[in-house]
């Protein structure tokens, strides 16, 4: 029995679709083709040499229609295009399915690893490489694809295909691991493991083949593209969410759908949480848009692209664009999803004004403030300065403990003797009794103890060291808004992100310093990297480059007055926070006893991002009255979670609190089962168990320390608020001649550091 035909579990929300669905003309010959293939390749049926089950009937094939799938999400394709970009839509849900049926019913994990393992040797990134005998109509498919694809695409086009192909195979085991535990991941877990299983990106990479306009190799990986990618890909994965929920809930035994991971994480009912995952879905093509318009121009003037380099990125970004609403029109419309009361579903659904037919899927759109896109108003209404009071601290989960390194008093002598070198205790230039720092500010930050409790075994100079990258860090990051986020100077502050990458030289270092970030940097950068190898040297100066210009993006969200879109602030917090830049400076200590991909493998990097989510929010918690109210700031994780889920923010610090105990348990998850995982399938020696053991405890004290010193120093507590800072006025408020210093003394007096590796805000 069709889904559809069951009394659903809650009712379809009202979508946001804000570009309208058109139809491919060469739909019919598509759907011919396809059959054609898929019975050759032994997709439908039972394969001819019995090497599977039967996964479809022809019944089942023809219900599910890809081609119409096809046709709606790649409207303008030409017929061979289209043809071909069909077969990998039958070839993966084909494999979604074999997979569920042969691996996950059975919870057969050694097949399961065996299975996949072999899949990416029919996909040759070296077109000179011979792949295997395919076994399998999986494996048959697969390798006739690649074999049509990727002769007219470029290299850096198959090694992206290839690696997205990669994840959404071998992810599939995530999914598999928790069935097998019956564990329902956390919001932030799902969406990050979602795009890789999910299969989005992958979509992108078609989208490329399908318009013929590939991404130029030198911005594929920056942040625009990347936001883009992302943000469609967490669209498509969460309105497939809502349209499989009852298929995958009640008659599959998924556990991978967001509606539930919102169900359990905040223990309300099915029609709520469809609500909350479509907020999230419009949130996020809402953050599509504002990077298209915000973003993309100045990329396209910094990295000199030609005319048809940015005609090929704008035809990829509407490619995008109509799989979005191509894959709504077909969700209303296949048997495989629940859509018997969605608006329009039939495909002679009329519209308020008695139109039907091709083209009118945007005209049969409800007309309510969801489906307008409307709730985007209120993360632009922040008033900034406004009165919130101190937080009452939530009872925070941490399991871990750390000590205080004995050195602590000589890191507080040597880092303070430091900052004054550098010139970080001293007045402006031509603005007598002003500066970011005083001795009082730095005392009351008490940056050494962070560095005592997170490294609490360092030697006096490693502590010393340790203790100098987070005094640099909390001061550069109390120097850039002084300096560019109050007069909200875009231009000025790329200027000073980009000269940061001359005082991080592979030799010796020719720039000169213009001002105590600069000079600081320079010197820690001589100290830190010269006796790295140059790959480490590499990844610790991307580390710092990352932290650096994530300053440009909250810029950007106070330019706009924007409160950030929850899973961007998220992911963007990491490095506005520094965690790069600690883990690397924890990584310096193993050498080379640890093999460089373990740090790429899916556990190690969750162990990573869970810590710095843990991390981060803590911050966010303790800093929310410090920033709300005295600093006028709207990047505070609080503060995204109280507009978005509209709570007050007691609410939504016991909100906050909670998703930081489910990145701690998904942390401890991930060491008492995954890790053990992974250290037997890489074939890890006892030296390199051993270093990654060390390394977990690490990040283990690295929690614990950032904690304690929240709880430990008065940076934040209300009566050192009161006692050294004024809530700040709008700039601008001040006018006329001779207000200059006036305005610059009331810009800089308060200061201001946000991240917790670097202090903390």
């Amino acid at each position: 029995m069709a889904s559809g035909r069951k009394k659903q579990p809650f009712q379809l929300p009202d979508f946001y679709v804000p570009w309208p669905a058109r139809l491919n003309p060469h739909l019919e010959g598509t759907r011919a083709h396809s059959k054609a293939w898929s019975y050759e390749m032994g997709i439908i049926g039972v394969p001819k040499d019995g090497s599977s089950p039967e996964i479809w009937n022809e019944a089942q094939f023809d219900a599910m229609d890809y081609a119409l799938l096809c046709a709606y999400t790649h409207p303008e394709a030409p017929g061979p295009i289209l043809d071909l970009v069909t077969d990998w839509y039958v070839w993966v849900f084909y494999f979604d399915d074999h997979f569920l049926e042969v691996f996950k019913r059975s919870q057969d994990r050694a097949g399961a690893k065996k299975y996949l393992d072999r899949l990416p040797m029919f996909m040759p990134v070296d077109l000179s490489k011979a792949p295997p005998e395919p076994t399998n109509p999986v494996e048959r498919g697969l390798l006739d694809l690649w074999t049509r694809t990727v002769p007219t695409r470029s290299e850096d086009w198959r090694r992206r295909f290839f690696e997205s192909t990669v994840n959404l195979l071998e992810e599939s085991n995530w999914e598999l691991s928790n069935i097998s535990e019956r564990r329902v991941s956390n919001p932030i877990e799902y969406i990050e493991m979602r795009r890789k299983v999910g299969g989005a990106p992958w979509s992108a990479g078609l989208v490329e083949h399908a318009v013929s306009a590939e991404v130029p190799a030198r911005i594929a990986a920056s942040r625009p593209m990347e936001v883009l990618k992302d943000t469609f890909s967490d669209a498509v994965h969460l309105r497939n969410d809502l349209f499989s929920y009852q298929r995958e809930i009640e008659e599959e035994g998924e556990l991978s759908n967001g509606v539930l991971v919102f169900e359990r994480f905040l223990n309300i009912d099915p029609q709520r949480a469809a609500n909350l995952v479509n907020d999230v879905l419009t949130s996020r093509l809402q953050q599509f848009e504002n990077t298209a318009v915000t973003e993309l121009p100045p990329l396209f003037v910094e990295h000199g692209l030609d005319p048809a380099e940015q005609l090929s990125v704008l035809t990829y970004m509407r490619g995008l664009q109509d799989w979005q609403s191509g894959g709504h029109e077909w969700h209303m419309r296949s048997s495989r999803y629940m859509n018997n009361s969605a608006e329009g579903a039939s495909a002679g659904g009329s519209t308020p004004f008695g139109l039907s037919g091709l083209g009118m899927s945007a005209a049969r759109l409800p007309l309510s403030p969801g489906a307008l896109g409307l709730g985007r108003i209120k993360n632009f209404t922040h008033v900034p300065f406004r009165p919130v009071g101190p937080v009452k601290l939530p009872k925070f989960y941490m399991p871990y403990s750390t000590s205080v390194s004995p050195h602590l008093q000589t890191a507080r002598r040597d880092s303070k003797d430091w900052a004054r070198r550098m010139g970080m205790l001293d007045t402006l230039p031509g603005v007598p009794e002003v500066s970011i720092w005083n001795d009082h500010k730095f005392d009351v930050a008490d940056v050494a103890l962070c560095g005592a409790l997170i490294h609490p075994e360092a030697s006096v100079q490693q502590l010393n060291l340790t203790a100098g990258w987070l005094v640099w860090g909390t001061y550069a990051d109390d120097y850039f808004p002084a300096f560019y986020g109050n007069t909200r100077d875009m231009a000025g502050a790329k200027v000073f992100n980009a000269r940061l990458t001359a005082f991080m030289p592979d030799g010796p270092c020719t720039a000169i310093p213009t001002n105590p970030v600069e000079r600081g940097l320079a010197d820690l950068w001589a100290r830190t990297a010269g006796p790295m190898t140059e790959r480490a040297r590499r990844q610790f100066r991307k580390a710092i480059q990352d932290m650096t210009a994530s300053w440009l993006w909250e810029l950007a969200n106070q330019i706009q007055n924007r409160i950030p879109d929850p899973v961007d602030y998220v992911e963007m917090r990491r490095k506005t926070f520094g965690s790069d830049l600690t883990m690397s400076l924890s990584r310096l200590a193993h050498g080379d006893a640890i093999p460089e991909e373990i740090f790429h493998t899916r556990p190690v990097r969750g162990l990573e991002n869970s810590a710095a989510d843990y991390a981060c929010l803590t911050n966010d918690v303790f800093s929310y009255q410090k920033e709300i109210e005295f600093e006028g700031e709207l990047n505070n994780g609080v503060l995204v979670v109280q507009r978005f889920l509209n709570l007050e923010a007691p609410q939504a610090v016991e909100t906050v609190n909670d998703l930081m105990t489910a990145r701690m348990r998904q942390f401890e998850h991930i060491v008492s089962k995954e890790l053990p995982i992974l250290v037997r399938s890489a074939g890890l020696n006892a030296n390199a168990q051993d270093k990654l053991r060390v390394y977990v405890e690490k990040l283990q004290r690295w929690m614990a320390g950032v904690l304690r010193w929240h709880i430990a120093v008065d940076r934040y507590k209300e009566f050192e608020l009161r006692s050294t800072r004024k809530p700040r006025r709008r700039v601008g408020e001040l006018t006329g001649m001779g207000t200059s210093a006036a305005r610059i003394s009331e810009l800089f007096g308060a200061g201001r550091s946000k991240s917790v590796a670097k202090l903390g805000k």
